[in-house]
């Protein structure tokens, strides 16, 4: 049984089966971080989000008929985003069965541990991450085997994509700003984030604490076109060695 309050990693998922969404399998009383994340920001609100980061780090210039894979995909926002983009040949993977009964939409949806994909060798053409790296519970030693899977799936001069949590100025301002209780009390966001955090800190802090292990990972295993910090947010872009 899948926990949904917040995300979960095992690592004997490894076979992916496609999923066909329906209602019934929408979770209608989310955990405590589920809900949060409800709260934090409307679906639309989230893809139009994720169409200008995507645009950002360059999705403009992909070709539409690229083999895109979202990683940690979840209720599927991303790959909505992907789709007003204009791409049309677009996959989810994500480890939650319920998260992935939540999408709608023509993408083909997998549940499947992302440190153990099913695709094939050099398959695909682009995999992303957008905010699902940093709830790894072992560093490095789980990033650097999804990092591996990444590399094995992804084409030569593939890309990998991966936009997580950075410890900027900014974000520790907002950490600051979210710990005060009289904040939280007149903004409904601040305190769904400030949730968020404790119900996922073990990890969060554990991968905001650890920068030049992450970036040596990701130097391991792509080529960097991109690697910006900005915004309490890393943006990277790499290509395959």
């Amino acid at each position: 049984m899948i926990d949904n309050s917040k995300p979960s990693f095992h690592a004997d998922g490894k076979t992916a089966t496609p999923q066909i969404p329906g209602p019934e399998h929408a979770n209608p009383n989310p955990g405590p971080w589920e809900a949060a994340y409800l709260r934090f920001e409307t679906p639309d609100q989230e893809i139009r989000k994720f169409v200008g980061r995507l645009k950002r780090l360059g999705a403009r210039r992909w070709p539409h008929d690229a083999r895109i894979v979202e990683l940690f995909c979840g209720r599927g926002s991303g790959l909505h985003a992907l789709g007003r983009l204009g791409f049309r040949c677009i996959e989810g993977v994500d480890l939650s069965s319920r998260l992935i009964a939540e999408y709608r939409g023509p993408a083909e949806v997998f549940v499947c541990d992302c440190r153990h994909l099913t695709f094939a060798d050099e398959s695909r053409d682009i995999l992303i991450v957008q905010g699902g790296l940093h709830h790894l519970p072992e560093l490095p030693e789980d990033l650097e085997q999804t990092l591996r899977e990444a590399h094995r799936v992804l084409r030569p001069g593939g890309r990998f994509v991966a936009v997580e949590p950075w410890q900027t100025p900014f974000l520790r301002f907002t950490h600051a700003v979210a710990q005060r209780s009289s904040v939280r009390r007149i903004s409904a966001k601040i305190d769904a984030l400030q949730v968020m955090i404790e119900h996922e800190r073990e990890t969060y802090e554990k991968w905001l604490l650890q920068p030049q292990v992450v970036l040596d990972c990701l130097r391991t295993y792509f080529h960097i076109e991109q690697c910006r910090f900005r915004w309490g947010k890393l943006m990277f872009v790499g290509r395959k060695q």
